[in-house]
């Protein structure tokens, strides 16, 4: 059900509480077998949904491409999920006074949720939120970015398509003031936001007393060893950094490399970055695109004049044109600048040497947010050192941070937010524990 005009927030609440009791009551059979059904239209439509997303948020197509492939394999994951997800038997014989008593445990679905996604992962993003919500049994209303609503909506329709009923599967087509009235709603009892940590804490602060998850993105951190793998280190980093232009919240941010190998990686760096390929995202050989608008493109060149203006020097890239920012490498950035400390969500690194593993521990704990990092290493004393300290929802070891399987948990601490995606685990940010509990 669409509902895109001012005002009409209200139904689509009533519609998703009124649905509730149908989708709720919904066999685990059923359930997976609608998720295999969008997975396979998804699958049937791969082509088209690409380009549709390349149109709307002028993703390069093979990314594009890409994320279809992702988003289907996460219907098909929810699709077995939705078979598995069950509860325990618990002995509660455990004193005289528990003697013969026994607990089950269940999952159920805790409401209706409230999904608001945006622009850069148009499709696998809303799968990441609606694909657990229908695998438990939870009507939802989705509002897109308003960069991509043309995506969401075909989407929505297919789900409809597959099973899953009209009124559990609003799409809210709606502006800022709607979409916070609908965060207010004291009908859904889970909110799920992904998009800037201003927003996100925002609306956290307008929930009530709903459930809520917030993946607000980072500021993600590499570091590269002596010992590590230092070709596939640059070829990993100046990939994560620039591909689809950094507008991804793990996008290679700050990188950080080892003294004795330092000058041997950035070279490879840099060589690897002159690879990349500029120009129009529908182009099958392009790597960078535009961003998502000019002034989004005016922001990042701003944050590289700070930087360069503090002392940070400019390897390569810089310039702007347009909407287009160049891949840009900014070596020894102020550390108060932006580029340093916040989100440039933008096709923009700082690369900075590092004396020993302990300095680059020390770096990689740096800032506000927490979403992922990622080290290139062989030491496993030092691989765990760093899981324990660096305070990140999710460490990746000789890759990037940029690296997330679907299945995998997946979120941040800190500024970076709440909660938990990956489906299963999405699964049970949706659902709320019931005991059972036995006397014979």
């Amino acid at each position: 059900m669409t509902q895109g005009k001012t005002g009409q927030a209200e139904a689509l609440a009533q519609s998703a509480a009124d649905a509730f009791v149908q989708t709720s009551a919904m066999p685990s059979y059923s359930r997976a077998q609608i998720l295999a059904k969008i997975a396979a239209a998804i699958e049937s439509k791969s082509e088209a949904f690409a380009r549709l997303i390349t149109e709307e948020v002028r993703k390069p197509i093979k990314e594009s491409r890409r994320e279809v492939a992702r988003a289907v394999f996460t219907f098909k994951w929810a699709s077995e999920e939705a078979k598995r997800f069950g509860g325990e038997l618990l002995p509660l014989d455990l004193d005289e006074a528990s003697r013969g008593r026994q607990a089950l445990t269940r999952r159920a679905p805790s409401g209706p949720a409230l999904f608001i996604t945006p622009f850069n992962f148009p499709l696998n993003l809303v799968a990441h939120k609606v694909a657990p919500a229908v695998a438990v049994g939870a009507p939802f209303v989705l509002k897109p970015a308003p960069h991509a609503p043309k995506t969401a909506a075909k989407l929505v329709d297919i789900i409809i398509g597959a099973g899953w009923p009209k009124d559990a599967a609003g799409l809210a087509v709606v502006d800022n003031e709607d979409a916070e009235a609908l965060a207010r709603d004291e009908r859904f009892s889970v909110l799920s936001f992904t998009g800037s940590a201003k927003v996100g804490w925002h609306l956290k602060s307008c929930a009530g007393k709903k459930r809520v998850l917030l993946e607000l993105g980072g500021n993600a951190a590499v570091y590269v060893d002596a010992g590590a793998d230092v070709a596939w280190a640059a070829a990993r980093c100046a990939w994560g950094a620039f591909y689809y232009s950094g507008q991804v919240c793990i996008s290679v941010q700050r990188i950080y490399a080892e003294e004795s190998i330092y000058d041997k990686f950035k070279d490879l760096l840099l060589q690897n970055t002159a690879e990349l390929k500029l120009g129009d995202p529908a182009d099958e050989k392009i790597d960078v695109g535009p961003l998502i608008s000019e002034d989004a493109a005016k922001r990042v060149e701003d944050w590289i004049s700070e930087a360069a203006a503090g002392g940070g020097k400019i390897l390569c890239g810089g310039k702007r044109r347009g909407d287009v920012i160049e891949p840009t490498i900014v070596e020894n950035a102020p550390a108060s600048c932006r580029l340093s400390c916040e989100e440039a969500f933008g096709p923009v690194a700082v690369l900075e040497k590092v004396e020993t593993k302990i300095h680059a521990l020390d770096k990689l704990c740096e800032g506000r947010y927490g979403l992922q990092a990622g080290i290139f290493t062989n030491d496993l004393a030092f691989v765990f050192e760093a899981w324990q300290r660096v305070p990140v929802g999710g460490l990746v070891v000789n890759d990037i941070p940029a690296f997330r399987s679907d299945a995998m948990p997946y979120g941040g601490i800190r500024d970076s937010g709440t909660g938990r995606e990956g489906v299963r685990y999405a699964m049970e940010e949706m659902t709320e524990l019931r005991t059972l509990v036995l006397k014979p």
